[in-house]
Formats: C-alpha cells, structure tokens, sequence
C-alpha cells in the first residue's frame, strides 16, 4: 500500500509532506510524492523545481522513507494527478494541504482539496500550515 501527498512550494505543502512522513513512519508504508501542473504557462510556482525536489528527496531518505516523486505534466489538474496515483497504487491514505480561501475564491476559482475530499476512494488527511 502507498501513502499518496500531493505537494506544492508552499507552507501548506510543506505541512502536508511533514504529515505524510509522519504517518509513513508510523505504518512503515511507501510515500508516493505528487507535484504536478498542467503545463499551460512557463513558470508555474505550484511546480518544484529540481533543488526543491532534491531536498524531498534527501529529506525522505535520511528519514529511512521509501518513496516515489513524480511530477506529471499531462495537462491535468492537480486533484486529477493525485486521484489517479492514488487509485494506480491502491493509496491507503492521501494527505493534503489546506489554505484558507474566502467563499468568493472557492466559488470563482474551484478547490482542488474539496474535489479530493469528495472523490477519493481512500482516507484522505487535510491538514493546515502552522
């Protein structure tokens, strides 16, 4: 089984992978890294790049981690990218980062953690930057 984190550059992406390492830990279960973007523009700040991938990478591996990072760029959205890893390697857990959004942001720009929340055929663990 596969804990799937969908990670971004930022505090709430940063307090999902803390989460997931976490929770990997504790069931000695195999991290699925996903980092994606659609590929419509030329700089994507939801995209990491490679030092920052590096880092994961040292960091998980330090810990005594397995793990897999991907970062797909197939024109999908991210919550797209993350269900089908997780329905791929039969996730029992995916974990998320959550950031605060007024009801207008929701409404005008969608949420890719509400349609997780609402799609996913595993547990999924949303959690908040500190």
């Amino acid at each position: 089984m596969t804990i799937v984190v969908g990670y971004v550059p930022t505090p709430e992406g940063e307090a999902a992978l803390t989460q997931a390492i976490a929770e990997a830990r504790k069931t000695d279960t195999t991290m699925l890294v996903i980092n994606s973007s659609k590929g419509d523009a030329l700089v994507d700040n939801r995209y990491a790049q490679d030092a920052e991938i590096q880092t994961i990478e040292d960091r998980l591996a330090t810990q005594g981690i397995k793990h897999v990072i991907k970062q797909p760029v197939r024109g999908h959205d991210a919550a797209a990218e993350v269900l089908d890893a997780a329905e791929e390697h039969n996730a029992e857990l995916i974990v998320i980062g959550l950031r605060r959004r007024s009801p207008v942001g929701k409404l005008i720009m969608g949420s890719v953690s509400q349609r997780i929340l609402l799609e996913a055929d595993c547990p999924v663990l949303a959690v908040k930057a500190s």
